[in-house]
C-alpha cells in the first residue's frame, strides 16, 4: 500500500501552499506527490494522468477537497468510480472526513461515501454555475452603464497611410513598418487589412 497526493491550482499564477501544507499531515514521499498548474476542465492534465498510471489496488489518494478532481459534477463522479471501483484504491478527502474510504469497508460504508460524494459534486457544480451567472450579470450591468472591456486600442497613428502605401509597395517590410510606427507587427497587419 503506497500513499499518493494531487494538487491541483487553475492557473500557474495561483498559490498551491494550502494544498501542500494540508498533505504534510499524511507524511507523504515528495515522489507520490502529483501537482497539475491548470484548469480543472479536462483530465488531460499530464500529472493526473501519471498518478492514475502509478495507482494500485489498496493505494490511498490524498487530496485536500473534492473539487481538485474536477470541474462539474459528472467528472468528479467518473474519476471517484475509476478510483475506487475501476483501481480499487482508497481516496481520503481532507476538507471531508466522510469521504474517507478507508473507513466503513461494507456495503454501508460505501454507500454514506457515494451519497455524500453525489451530495457534495452537486453543490459544487450549482456553485459554479451560480458564480458564472453572477459574473455574466456583472459584466452585463457594466457594459450597459458604459464600461468598456480589454485593452484601450491604440489610435491611428497620423503617419499610418503614408507607411502602408509604402508597404502595400513592397518598398518596405510589414516588420519595417511597424517599427516606424511603434507599434507590434500583428497591429500593423491588422490596421493595414482594416483601414487601407
Amino acid at each position: 500500500m503506497k500513499y499518493y497526493g494531487y494538487i491541483r491550482v487553475s492557473t500557474k499564477e495561483q498559490n498551491e501552499d494550502r494544498q501542500v501544507d494540508a498533505l504534510k499531515a499524511y507524511e507523504i514521499p515528495q515522489k507520490n506527490v502529483f501537482m497539475d498548474k491548470q484548469s480543472g476542465k479536462d483530465f488531460e492534465r499530464p500529472a493526473y494522468q501519471q498518478l492514475i498510471c502509478k495507482l494500485k489496488k489498496g493505494d490511498v489518494l490524498i487530496i485536500k477537497s473534492i473539487d481538485r478532481l474536477g470541474r462539474n459534477y459528472d467528472e468528479i463522479i467518473e474519476q471517484w468510480r475509476v478510483i475506487t471501483k475501476q483501481v480499487d484504491a482508497d481516496i481520503v478527502v481532507i476538507d471531508m472526513p466522510l469521504l474517507d474510504t478507508r473507513v466503513g469497508k461494507d456495503l454501508t460504508g460505501k454507500f454514506v461515501a457515494d451519497l455524500v460524494l453525489q451530495i457534495l459534486s452537486y453543490v459544487a457544480q450549482t456553485e459554479r454555475e451560480a458564480i458564472r451567472q453572477r459574473q455574466a450579470e456583472g459584466i452585463a450591468a457594466a457594459k450597459a452603464r458604459g464600461v468598456k472591456f480589454g485593452r484601450p486600442r491604440i489610435p491611428l497613428p497620423s503617419d499610418f497611410h503614408v507607411v502602408s502605401e509604402l508597404y502595400r509597395r513592397q518598398m518596405i517590410t510589414s516588420r519595417e513598418s511597424a517599427r516606424m510606427l511603434s507599434v507590434s507587427q500583428d497591429t500593423f497587419l491588422r490596421w493595414n487589412k482594416t483601414y487601407s
